[in-house]
């Protein structure tokens, strides 16, 4: 099992059970991280304001 970066506490996650993409919260300081590769598995912490949603257009306003 791979330790968070920021507390070292073991992270509940299989390497075969997680893909590219998905975010990993640890259990311990609350930190999240996405899995960059997992082949081998590395993970990046999520920055603070980060929104899953920024991929959506934005609504324009009606005048």
């Amino acid at each position: 099992m791979p330790l968070c970066p920021e507390c070292e506490t073991a992270l509940d996650l299989e390497a075969d059970e997680v893909e590219e993409g998905d975010v990993i919260v640890c259990d311990e300081c609350g930190s999240e991280y996405e899995v960059v590769t997992t082949d081998p598995l590395e993970l990046v912490k999520v920055d603070e304001g980060y929104d899953d949603d920024e991929d959506e257009p934005l609504e324009e306003e009606e005048e």
